[in-house]
């Protein structure tokens, strides 16, 4: 475990803290039991959902416990300023305790910096308990896109602070772990995402003959995801292409950038085989974003055989350039051009190499568990002595 950030207090004798460092035999084991903390999960639809969402299904299939601690688990909850899908859940803090102390986990991943994920990460600085986190979002960008007074030195000394008294902390990408390790983060390991290329395939295209597109001018290029300012989604519809373009989800910006931009299509949030089809109809998938850190939405596309156009940005610039499936350029308008020219089958076999179960894999590889014989002496001591916390 790396040096934390804050002098921990627990009733927990250092001697047996320190045990783990001296307890060989089992601490490359797979853990099997797995607490997970979020405050983003179901019914929320976005991709770090759908990338928590579907790695605990895969964990859970190769035979791991995994709990998850989440909103909706009968907390007080509020919306999220600017984003009201999200419910912040308050007052959590003795209930993740005594879930810690009953299902007594072997490994403890904390996804979210909220406040379920700021609760979790006291309890483990407080108990000594090792744990890891991820970094789904660019915090920092995100909050100073909403409101410019709050500076990005300011958020990422915030992230600093929460994500370095972890074990690990898994990031998207190989130039995202690049990027924050040279402004002080530590112990970085990239943790890919999956794509599921059943619900997302070719064969969803034109289905029976019918186009989700018809009547629209083509080419048709389209956006997936949340219409917020982070999104840049103005940066595509600013473009000038040929056809039609499509913004396909919902957000903060729709209405406005509706009125802005009379010529484009906002038909709404879509799901299951009906968003499958907006993907694999279109003729070449726009992502504008600078603030994802991976852009999951990319690999859908793809999946569907249709071509991204995306700005060099952390993500994109890791997924695209060598796949044959699309382009990356500083000229966004160029991007999409170029990607008229390509085969969709080439997204298609891309897409194919990223699976959620190896997602799944390399997320058991990145936990870092107690030593089994640690833990257990650990929850026995912490179970007869009673630690409120």
């Amino acid at each position: 475990m790396t040096e934390q950030t804050e002098r921990p207090d627990t009733d927990i004798d250092d001697d047996e803290a320190a045990a783990a460092a001296d307890a060989d035999s089992g601490a490359d084991e797979q853990p099997q039991r797995i607490m997970l903390v979020t405050d983003a999960w179901e019914p929320q639809m976005n991709g770090v959902v759908r990338t928590l969402s579907r790695t605990v299904a895969e964990c859970r299939a190769m035979g791991h416990e995994v709990e998850v601690i989440h909103p909706g688990l009968g907390y007080k909850t509020m919306p999220l300023p600017t984003y009201p899908e999200i419910q912040l859940a308050f007052g959590a803090r003795k209930d993740i305790a005594r879930r810690f102390k009953e299902f007594e986990p072997e490994a403890i991943h904390i996804a979210t910096e909220g406040p379920l994920g700021m609760a979790a990460r006291a309890i483990c600085v407080k108990w000594k308990l090792p744990f890891t986190t991820s970094y789904h979002t660019k915090f920092p960008e995100y909050i100073n896109a909403r409101f410019p007074i709050i500076p990005l030195a300011a958020g990422y000394a915030f992230m600093r602070w929460f994500h370095n008294a972890g074990g690990r902390m898994m990031v998207t990408t190989p130039s995202m772990r690049d990027d924050l390790a040279a402004r002080g983060f530590k112990n970085l390991t990239p943790w890919a995402r999956g794509v599921d290329t059943v619900q997302f395939n070719p064969d969803k295209r034109m289905v029976d003959g019918k186009d989700v597109y018809e009547g629209l001018e083509r080419p048709i290029w389209v956006n997936v995801g949340r219409i917020a300012v982070e999104k840049n989604i103005e940066g595509f519809l600013e473009l000038d292409l040929p056809g039609t373009k499509v913004v396909v989800g919902d957000g903060p910006q729709r209405e406005s950038l509706g009125i802005k931009y009379p010529k484009a299509v906002f038909p709404g949030s879509k799901f299951g085989d009906e968003l499958a089809r907006y993907f694999a109809d279109a003729d070449v998938f726009v992502f504008p974003s600078w603030t994802d850190t991976f852009g999951l939405v990319n690999l859908e596309a793809m999946a569907c055989g249709t071509p991204v156009a995306a700005f060099p940005a952390h993500g994109p610039k890791d997924i695209i350039p060598g796949s044959g499936g699309g382009f990356i350029n500083e000229d966004l308008r160029q991007a999409c051009l170029d990607c008229l020219e390509i085969d969709r089958a080439a997204p298609r076999a891309h897409a194919e190499k990223h699976s959620w179960q190896q997602c799944a894999i390399d997320f058991i590889i990145n936990l870092k568990p107690q030593p089994k014989p640690e833990r257990r002496r650990f929850w026995q001591r912490l179970r007869r002595r009673r630690v409120e916390d």
